[in-house]
């Protein structure tokens, strides 16, 4: 297995580290981002959809994934994954077999991740934070297929910023009930011991069913958020 850049990467979170070091990772981070942005700038009103990249074309997920995907893009929405195999890629052929566009928010990893074919858009991130921004940042509302830790990272991230109101309440479907139902037991259990309030689980849907996740989906994005705002491409910025 290819090894990681340990100066790039493993270091910068290893404490504190030279103040050149410091300025030059800011620095970096920072590009990440002006890198994300000029890439999705000019896109429309997007959902994503987030699952394991483990699994094969032969496996049931990945085939709900690519039925999802299509629902979501005959709907009038962009796929937003985060661009590599398994769940991203199945979405991702969903919607482009309805004809809809497909963006890839892509991790440099040594393993597991490379943007799969049908993405029309992709944008190569190197660290997970960004990704997770740009992730957020283009999107409406959110789908979390059966999938693993980075899965479980991107559904409580959301989760999160949404009970904290860092976000605004978009919805946020769990699909599969008998994969997630355990999640769900934890969740009432927190709730149980007061970590968590009752009116936190009205933030998420779970569901087997496309026609209700769309419709909890459909019913919950603000009309505002899907009409807008439009910008031109300056030709002065190379856009």
């Amino acid at each position: 297995m290819q090894k990681l850049n340990r100066n790039n990467d493993l270091q910068q979170f290893e404490g504190p580290q030279s103040r050149f070091s410091e300025f030059f990772f800011a620095i970096s981070v920072f590009f990440q981002f002006l890198k994300g942005f000029r890439y999705l700038h000019f896109e429309g009103p997007s959902i994503s959809i987030f699952g394991s990249a483990r699994f094969g074309e032969d496996n049931i997920y990945y085939q709900k994934a690519r039925e999802m995907g299509f629902r979501v893009a005959k709907a009038g929405f962009n796929v937003v994954t985060g661009g590599g195999p398994g769940v991203m890629e199945a979405a991702s052929r969903g919607a482009k077999e309805a004809g809809g566009h497909t963006i890839g928010i892509n991790i440099e990893l040594p393993f597991e991740q490379t943007p799969n074919p049908y993405l029309d858009i992709w944008v190569n991130i190197k660290y997970f934070f960004v990704r997770k921004v740009l992730l957020f940042k283009y999107s409406v509302g959110f789908v979390i297929m059966p999938g693993g830790l980075g899965t479980l990272d991107e559904f409580f991230e959301v989760f999160t910023l949404v009970q904290c109101e860092k976000i605004p309440k978009f919805p946020l479907v769990l699909f599969g009930t008998e994969y997630w139902s355990k999640l769900i037991a934890q969740l009432k259990l927190m709730e149980a011991n007061q970590t968590i309030s009752a009116e936190d689980h009205q933030i998420y849907l779970i569901t087997d069913s496309y026609d209700e996740a769309m419709a909890f989906l459909l019913d919950r994005i603000p009309k505002n958020k899907i009409d807008g705002k439009s910008f031109k491409r300056k030709w002065w910025l190379a856009e």
